[in-house]
C-alpha cells in the first residue's frame, strides 16, 4: 500500500533542505547506533548518513522499488555496504524485523499515513527498550513547496499524541525546529517494556 499524498519533492529539491548527518546528530544518532531501520528510505538522503554512523546494519525499507535501486545504486558509488536496501509494504506487512531489535528508528515525511499509530507501534515493537524513534515532517504551513495536502498533514502536537497512544515517551524539550520546511520529535521507547 502507498502512502498517500505524499508530495515528495524531486531529488534535488529535497537534498536541498537537509544535511542529513547534522539533522541526525541533533536528535543524538552520531555514535553508539548499532542497528536502525528507516521507514520509507525514499532516495535515501538520510540512509547514507546513518550508514556512516551505524556500526551495524542500516535497514533502508520502501515500498517503490525504484528508490531501493536509487539507494542501492548509491550505496555502490560510495562503496557502504552496511545498507538492506528492501522493497516491503511494511504498512501492510511491518518491517520483519525482530521485536527489541533496533537501535533507532526513523520515520520521516509519513505520517500522514492512514493509520500513523500502527506505524509507530511496528517502530516501537522492533526498538530496544529506552531507543530511539525519530519523526520528521513537513511544518504544518500552506506555504512549503510540497508536502501532503494540509488536510493529512499532521501538526507536531498531533505525532506527540499519536506517539504517547502507540507507547512511546515524549519530553516536549525533545521537539525541534528544521529550517526551512519541517520539525523535528524524539520519541523513546520505555524501558520497562
Amino acid at each position: 500500500m502507498k502512502v498517500r499524498d505524499s508530495g515528495m519533492p524531486d531529488e534535488e529539491m529535497w537534498s536541498g533542505f537537509f544535511d542529513p548527518a547534522s539533522v541526525l546528530n541533533i536528535f543524538g544518532l552520531n555514535q553508539g547506533v548499532q542497528d536502525l531501520v528507516e521507514f520509507g528510505c525514499g532516495y535515501g538522503t538520510f540512509t547514507l548518513a546513518a550508514a556512516g554512523i551505524a556500526s551495524g546494519t542500516v535497514y533502508a525499507l520502501d515500498i517503490e522499488p525504484e528508490m531501493v535501486r536509487v539507494v542501492e545504486q548509491k550505496c555502490r558509488e560510495a562503496g557502504i555496504n552496511n545498507v538492506l536496501a528492501t522493497v516491503r509494504d511494511f504498512v501492510a506487512d511491518g518491517t520483519g524485523l525482530a521485536d527489541n531489535s533496533m537501535d533507532a528508528a526513523l520515520l520521516f515525511n509519513i505520517l500522514h499515513y492512514e493509520e500513523p499509530v500502527a506505524l509507530m507501534r511496528e517502530a516501537r515493537r522492533v526498538l530496544k527498550p529506552n531507543d530511539r524513534l525519530v519523526v520528521i515532517h513537513w511544518n504544518y504551513d500552506p506555504t512549503t513547496p510540497r508536502g501532503p495536502a494540509m488536510e493529512i498533514r499532521p501538526r507536531p502536537e498531533q505525532c506527540i499524541a499519536w506517539g504517547r497512544e502507540a507507547g512511546f515517551c515524549f519530553n516536549e524539550q525533545n521537539r525541534y525546529n528544521l529550517p526551512p520546511y519541517h520539525y523535528g520529535l524524539l520519541f523513546r521507547k520505555p524501558s520497562h517494556c
